[in-house]
């Protein structure tokens, strides 16, 4: 299942996507986390120091090498100069699964042990000063659009993407990569002004999105998020010890964590796995390919000098029962 945290800055998503991967972790299931906010802090969140996360390989900085794996023999695809953020596979194009090995894996992904089990760790790198005034953050979550573009994900597997904060996201399709949004509010005005936008922009898209109400101190806060977001808030949590003591870079064992954020967390899971029986492939493809042609016509096939549309290949249909080109 592919799972996005999405809010507004310092709402904090990446604590909650942080402590929802280590309750994955703990129950043994095979996990695969991202972190696609331009401020990278989903690896401290998971336990790793300053040195740790900054040597952290850049899936921005690798994208010639998902291109070129990911491209396989798929004869629509000229070369990898010609692929974009969007381009779907085809037949021929090699897919990636959450429990192999690969290249992609091997150049990209770097485990990281938490109490109980172990995850794969992706980033796609900070937004550095070489950056500024040459390029767009895009040009680094493009590599995590491509890749959930390949992917092949079954039950009891989880991609968890702590994504950039705000709408920014709708910038490109990754909005619609995901079988389950959890949308992280504080009970202010600001606070779920990003869930309104998310709303409006994802109603046509059929995006399942659920609120996460963070930092709740009282009945009234609750009140307050019933009230703005009704029926789409799932769950509310306060402040935490064991957040705190995480925070200072002293975590305790994450069995220690407090029974009322456990059993949130065990809610999140709930939802999620839930969402499994309604996950539609061909939707999911009809997506994809909507906003690859949407932006071959704007600006890719301009940038590339070739028709983009043609990388679209009518019969075919991502799903669990193909099997990975080699």
């Amino acid at each position: 299942m592919k799972i996005a945290f999405v809010g507004k800055g310092g709402s904090g998503k990446t604590t909650l996507s942080s402590l929802f991967i280590r309750a994955l972790a703990a129950d043994g299931g095979p996990v695969i986390a991202v972190d696609a906010d331009i401020n990278q802090h989903l690896g401290p969140a998971l336990g790793l120091d300053e040195a740790e996360a900054a040597g952290l390989p850049a899936m921005g900085d690798r994208l010639p090498l998902i291109k070129d794996y990911l491209r396989g023999s798929n004869p629509r695809v000229a070369s990898t100069e010609t692929m974009i953020k969007t381009t779907p596979p085809g037949e021929g194009s090699r897919l990636l699964r959450v429990r192999e090995n690969n290249p992609v894996y091997d150049a990209c992904a770097r485990p990281v042990e938490l109490d109980g089990g172990a995850v794969r760790l992706m980033v796609t790198g900070p937004f550095t000063d070489a950056d500024v005034g040459v390029s767009c953050y895009h040009s680094k979550t493009g590599a995590v659009e491509l890749c959930l573009n390949h992917l092949v994900d079954g039950p009891d597997e989880y991609v968890v993407v702590d994504m950039t904060a705000g709408s920014d996201s709708f910038a490109s399709g990754m909005f619609t990569r995901f079988d389950i949004t959890f949308l992280v509010a504080e009970p202010t005005r600001k606070g779920v002004s990003v869930y309104r936008q998310y709303k409006e922009y994802a109603r046509d898209f059929g995006v399942e999105l659920k609120v996460v109400g963070n930092k709740v101190q009282g009945q009234d806060d609750v009140d307050f998020l019933r009230a703005e977001v009704g029926d789409d808030l799932l769950v509310t949590v306060g402040h935490s010890d064991w957040v705190r003591a995480m925070e200072k870079g002293r975590p305790p064992r994450f069995e220690l964590l407090e029974d009322t954020n456990r059993q949130a967390l065990r809610l999140l899971r709930t939802t999620v796995d839930s969402s499994y029986e309604r996950r539609d492939w061909e939707r999911y493809t009809r997506q994809m390919v909507h906003f690859h042609l949407k932006n071959a016509e704007s600006w890719g096939n301009e940038r590339t000098g070739v028709d983009l549309a043609a990388q679209v290949d009518p019969g075919f249909v991502l799903g669990e029962s193909l099997t990975a080109s080699v």
